[in-house]
């Protein structure tokens, strides 16, 4: 267990927690949720103690040990495997085999374990420092931000191993998703407070909605009984015989507290700009072949057509050809052999983090995106949606910080109207409210998408078809992601599962496989009973209102001639009230239906992988 008691915690004039408090009790697996610099990070530093409080303590069990992945690159070891199993625990080194699960788990093949470290991207090597981290089998794992540098494969490797982690978790993600299909609790940082409640971050943001909405009713009743209390004052101090009344509203007006109105929180709030566009078609694809080395195709005879309201996802493993085939149809490169077709009216707008090293250093945020093609007005509106608001759009493009200046490369396209967006892992970097908008926005555009992401839920809420990289090459997939994965899957997943040598080997997985099981039944039924029982509940409602109904109309035909147009009147909108919410019931119904069974599916699916 840890506790974190009454914990303050400034930077200069900001102040970032005001006295908050709470416990990390064993088996607690804990999102923590917040916007971009209200204090995350600055917690998870606290509590590995590589940063302090200004006031208050956190209580840490002796012999506790927590496990955090740093950015920090240091490798001594020559090969990758060696690395990874100098995170084992003393007495454990000779457990090579979990050192080589979770290299393989985060996207490592059996070669690559035996390079050296250092010939390695960054992004890998974050990955290696993630591995030392999960093969130390801490009491407490600490992840800010671990799905940044990983594929969609290793996501969901992580994901699952996560669920089955045994020790106390604190996670960071922007991704909502991952988040709720891994944690237990949430926690949020809102307003220099914390709230922590079981349950998705749904249900947190849902609390605090109603609570600042009760807060807000109060502070406007409050502030008009004090006005009322104020004007009786006003009025009737001079009356000597209704002296003390005044006086006893002077006291109570002075022990009523004032509340201050809540401060707007920024947010992301954009829609991007569209070219109207008539034609079905905005591009078509044949036998698309690209290679940079003249002998390994990266892509090759890829042939699709892009359709005027596509949404495109583009997934496969890192280092496969994703971005490079944004960079294909956007133009920004070549084709060795195929053609690419654009309609004429085809406005495309591009967003790439690499795109940063474009953006002059020398200009301000408004300058910057005025450079897009708009004028100062809109410019300077498209950098208050950005969140720079103000004067803020006023700083130098020189002294912002990553993920400040892909809000301006956002802001960019905003500034030009398309009607195809290429969007290549736009989500790295945002909170997770601003990821919720940028959904939000790719769902309201009017044209097509073509994104690349590993967010799963951006494919299952956006995605109807995918270019997929996978085995050996790269096909058009059409259809939902669930549908992919049913139908598809990924081929790599069946590559991970590497185990501990033979003599211990099956005795160990019966026993977690049982205790796996057991989960996964415990998880359906806590996930699918209020499912079933609110369908239940609407079916049960659905019979009451088409009873009722039935005898509406047998009134009706009864009133014909002998009622008064008043009350024919009256049970005519009844009829048609009670025809509106049988439909919303029915719709209700569908819903929970389509639910119930994409969720058994899920749960069967997790079984079947079990047995198999």
């Amino acid at each position: 267990m840890i506790i974190v008691n009454n914990l303050s915690k400034s930077f200069g004039s900001q102040e970032i927690f005001d006295d908050i408090s709470f416990n990390v009790n064993p088996g607690e697996k804990i999102g923590l949720v917040g916007r971009n610099g209200h204090g995350k990070t600055t917690l998870l530093r606290m509590i590995i103690g590589d940063d302090h409080p200004d006031s208050g303590e956190i209580v840490i069990p002796k012999n506790y040990t927590i496990g955090y992945v740093t950015q920090h690159i240091h490798f001594t070891e020559d090969t990758v495997i060696a690395e990874a199993c100098m995170g084992l625990p003393e007495d454990h080194r000779d457990d090579k085999w979990k050192a080589e699960k979770i290299l393989s788990g985060l996207g490592y093949s059996a070669e690559e374990m035996l390079m050296s470290p250092n010939r390695f991207s960054g992004g890998f090597q974050v990955r290696l420092n993630l591995a030392k981290v999960l093969v130390s089998e801490p009491d407490m794992l600490l992840l800010d931000e671990p799905t940044n540098y990983l594929d969609i494969i290793s996501i969901r490797w992580l994901e699952s191993f996560l669920r089955q982690w045994k020790g106390e978790l604190m996670l960071v993600t922007h991704d909502r998703s991952f988040m709720d299909n891994v944690t237990t609790h949430t926690i949020g940082i809102h307003r220099q407070k914390v709230r922590k409640l079981e349950g998705s971050t749904d249900k947190l943001y849902d609390q605090i909605l109603k609570e600042e909405e009760i807060y807000e009713k109060t502070r406007i009743n409050d502030e008009k009984k004090r006005k009322e209390v104020e004007l009786f004052i006003t009025r009737f101090r001079a009356k000597a015989r209704l002296a003390g009344m005044v006086q006893s509203r002077v006291k109570a007006l002075e022990k009523q507290q004032n509340l201050d109105k809540l401060e707007k929180i920024k947010d992301l709030d954009f829609s991007f700009s569209y070219k109207p566009f008539n034609a079905k078609s905005l591009m078509t694809v044949e036998g698309l072949t690209f290679s940079y080395d003249k002998i390994h195709n990266i892509v090759k005879d890829l042939s699709l057509s892009v359709r005027s309201d596509d949404r495109i996802c583009v997934i496969g493993k890192n280092g496969r050809g994703k971005t490079t085939l944004l960079r294909l149809l956007s133009g920004i490169l070549k084709p060795d052999s195929g053609t690419i077709t654009t309609h004429p009216n085809m406005c495309s707008g591009y967003f790439a983090q690499t795109n940063v090293i474009n953006l002059n250093e020398n200009l301000t945020i408004e300058e910057e995106i005025m450079s897009a093609g708009c004028d100062k007005q809109p410019a300077r509106n498209i950098a208050g949606a950005m969140m720079f608001e103000g004067d803020d759009a006023l700083k130098k493009i020189s002294v912002l910080s990553g993920g400040e200046k892909n809000r301006v490369l956002l802001g960019k396209i905003l500034a030009a109207p398309s009607n195809l967006l290429f969007l290549d892992e736009p989500t790295n970097h945002l909170d997770m409210e601003s990821s919720d908008a940028l959904m939000a926005a790719v769902d309201s555009f009017p044209g097509a998408v073509i994104m690349v992401t590993h967010n799963e839920m951006f494919l299952h809420s956006l995605a109807n078809r995918f270019i997929v990289f996978q085995g050996s090459g790269v096909t058009v997939f059409e259809g939902s992601y669930q549908y992919f994965l049913d139908k598809i899957g990924w081929e790599e997943e069946a590559g991970q599962q590497q185990s501990k040598p033979s003599d211990t080997k099956e005795s160990m997985n019966k026993k977690d496989m049982r205790k796996l099981r057991s989960d996964i039944i415990t998880r359906r039924s806590k996930e699918l009973k209020p499912l079933e029982d609110r369908t239940q509940k609407v079916e049960t409602l659905i019979s009451e209102k088409e009873n009722l109904l039935e005898k509406k109309n047998s009134e009706m035909i009864e009133a014909a001639g002998v009622k008064t147009g008043k009350e024919i009147e009256t049970l005519s909108k009844e009829i048609h009230s009670l025809q509106r919410e049988i439909e919303t019931l029915f719709d209700e119904y569908e819903q929970l239906h389509t639910e119930l069974d994409e969720k058994k599916n899920f749960f069967e699916s997790e079984l079947k992988r079990l047995e198999e």
